[in-house]
């Protein structure tokens, strides 16, 4: 959805519960300027792309760790390492 940012200002409450749906984007002088998206949206994004300590993991993320396994494809990468 995309709206001007005169229409959000006047509408606040009911843009915020468009964007727990999907991503609002707001322009300003007709160009895109800002985009509106609900917490878990943000945090999820987030959470790929920023560095976090093991002891901030939660459980979903170790167990999903933890039950990784490196494609057989990548496997000469392991003798990279331990040919050091």
């Amino acid at each position: 959805m995309k709206v001007s940012s005169t229409e959000f200002q006047q509408n606040v409450g009911r843009y915020q519960d468009v964007a727990m749906r999907e991503p609002v984007t707001i322009t300003k002088n007709g160009r895109d300027h800002t985009v509106l998206v609900s917490a878990d949206f943000f945090e999820a994004v987030m959470r790929g792309r920023v560095a976090r300590r093991v002891e901030d993991l939660d459980e979903a993320t170790i167990k999903a760790i933890e039950a990784a396994e490196v494609p057989a494809q990548y496997a000469h990468l392991d003798d990279a390492l331990t040919s050091r």
